[in-house]
């Protein structure tokens, strides 16, 4: 039976006299990948910072591998590519060796030197998502797409169990998305590790996600990927607040 990495039970949370999140039920067992979708707005980013400790929820239980997640200290876990990569200043003096091997700071030591075995996950976690031949470029030399595949080296280095990733095709062009995809669903299915992804990219579940949950303040929807795709547009419509048409992409081979 898989185990749970992720389990919110009757979430609140709430910024002054504005209700954010309300009854957020979720459950994310290992090797799923979990869409998180919905509106601008919706709460999406808020429960991920709940999730991962950096937010208090007004109410409910949070708990990562079984433990709550206040007391949970075993943070290499999990790998976390925030929206904030997507805005990295490119002027920044560091190789993308270097860039991944920060990822290990939390395990190493602040003001520690890094090992060769360190370099050599370093450099694993690249090859990994195939970026191990830039290792020496420095990083503002990259395309955002290819950016974005050494920050999630960075999160893999300390060969996390969960990678939970916010928006991650944000300032990606386009025809590097579907390259990018492909890269996500290696992760989850040769390498086993559990996704949780904030995305709007509606049609992006029903190609790679094994599970969807549909954000807006509550849980509107939350379960396997078949479920959802059994969903009428106009239900996921009045989720949204907004008309939503969903378009099913061909990824073949992804």
């Amino acid at each position: 039976m898989k185990k749970s990495i992720i389990e919110c039970e009757d979430v609140y949370f709430q910024y002054e006299d504005s209700t954010v999140l309300e009854e957020i039920t979720l459950e994310v067992k290992e090797g799923e990948f979990w869409a998180l979708i919905g509106p601008n707005g919706s709460g999406k980013s808020t429960l991920i910072n709940i999730i991962l400790g950096l937010k208090n929820p007004d109410q409910g239980i949070v708990k990562l591998f079984g433990e709550n997640v206040d007391s949970f200290r075993q943070r290499e876990r999990i790998g976390y590519v925030s929206q904030k990569s997507n805005s990295f200043n490119t002027g920044f003096p560091a190789t993308v060796l270097e860039v991944v091997k920060s990822g290990l700071t939390a395990k190493v030591g602040l003001f520690k030197a890094f090992s060769k075995q360190d370099e050599q996950r370093a450099m694993e976690a690249l090859r990994i998502v195939k970026m191990d031949a830039f290792s020496t470029k420095n990083i503002g030399e990259l395309s955002g797409g290819q950016q974005q595949r050494v920050f999630i080296a960075r999160a893999l280095v300390g060969k996390p169990d969960l990678l939970i990733m916010d928006e991650p095709t944000v300032g990606i062009d386009q025809k590097n998305v579907a390259s990018f995809y492909s890269m996500l669903n290696e992760l989850n299915r040769e390498h086993g590790i559990a996704i949780l992804l904030v995305t709007h990219e509606i049609d992006l579940v029903t190609d790679l996600a094994t599970h969807v949950a549909c954000l807006n303040r509550s849980i509107h929807f939350h379960g396997r990927k078949a479920e959802y795709q059994n969903m009428d547009d106009a239900d996921i419509s009045k989720w949204y607040g907004h008309p939503v048409r969903r378009v099913h992409t061909d990824r073949k081979g992804v």
